[in-house]
């Protein structure tokens, strides 16, 4: 027996790319185009009430595609001026990344201190600040809610958000989850003229065992009047600012514009003073003013409807 029958034969190596299939680490391409597509349209059907209950005004959502490739490379291709955050959910994945543009968050920071939609020019891409980027780590929990429900896993556990910070401070880790097999969902985001985007980068391992779902609704589809009843209802939860207009005696432009602090202007009734209270600009009482103790009052003599008309003013 020579020499080089004795010398054992190398094992044969793997394919990477076949043996990722074979684990359940890599998919072929239409499956993760179904899977990805199915989140994109969970989030685009309930991602704008969720943003509207949490910032009080309007924002629209919408699937605009999707990418494949390493984690690490599908993350570094998207560029700086964005704030990421790194999560995980237990019994799904123990590794997926929200990352959002800036403009969709400096928006909806200007949005917040009162700016109007309408009148916002798409700002400049920029790192954010401290404070933009505390409403991106909101941001981020809302889309991990989402998620949570769309993906049907989790056993019951929440999200676990890291903070968001600017993906140009973003560290390589050393644990080799960089090379991992992922998907990137993209998102387009409109707040009034400014469209922007997010995105969700996750391993391609969680979407194929996921079954992607819109939550169901928990009751059946209401008719008008069962909507109207139960908004009703939630008026009469509701509380509700009112206030009081009283008519001052008339007076001139002239004398309007010399008055001085301490001066008086006379109410114009001079029996019982006439008080219209109203709610949300729509008239409810006829009071009369009064007072009780230290405090000043108003004493309701008439209403200008039913309860239910009133509830209906308010309603809308």
């Amino acid at each position: 027996m020579s020499r080089n029958d004795m010398t054992a034969s190398p094992k044969p190596r793997h394919d990477p790319i076949v043996l990722a299939r074979l684990v359940g680490q890599l998919g072929d391409r239409e499956t993760i185009s179904k899977r990805c597509a199915a989140l994109g349209e969970v989030f685009a059907e309930f991602l704008p009430d969720v943003f509207a209950g949490e910032f009080g005004f309007e924002i629209a959502v919408s699937y605009a595609g999707y990418e494949v490739g390493r984690y690490g490379q599908l993350i570094s291709g998207l560029g700086g001026a964005m704030a990421i955050a790194d999560c995980e959910l237990r019994s799904w994945s123990n590794q997926y990344a929200i990352v959002c543009d800036s403009p969709f968050i400096v928006t909806l920071v200007e949005n917040m201190l009162g700016a109007v939609s309408d009148s916002i020019e798409e700002p400049e891409p920029r790192p954010l600040s401290r404070i933009e980027l505390d409403v991106a780590a909101m941001v981020v929990s809302r889309i991990s809610g989402v998620l949570k429900t769309a993906v049907g896993g989790g056993a019951g556990y929440e999200p676990l958000a890291g903070p968001a910070y600017n993906v140009e401070g973003r560290r390589t880790p050393e644990n080799g989850t960089e090379e991992t097999f992922a998907a990137m969902v993209q998102m387009s985001v409109g707040i009034g003229p400014v469209l922007s985007n997010f995105y969700l980068v996750v391993p391609q391992s969680a979407l194929l065992k996921s079954t992607i779902a819109a939550p169901k609704p928990a009751n059946e589809i209401k008719t008008p009047r069962e909507w109207s009843e139960h908004l009703s209802e939630q008026v009469r939860r509701s509380k509700v600012t009112l206030q009081a207009h009283i008519r001052l005696e008339s007076q001139t432009l002239d004398t309007i514009s010399r008055l001085q602090a301490g001066d008086i202007i006379p109410f114009h009734d001079t029996g019982d003073v006439r008080v219209d209270v109203s709610a949300n600009g729509n008239k409810l009482y006829v009071c009369e003013f009064g007072r009780s103790g230290a405090r000043y009052t108003v004493r309701v003599k008439d209403t200008y409807g039913s309860e239910d008309e009133l509830l209906q003013h308010i309603v809308g």
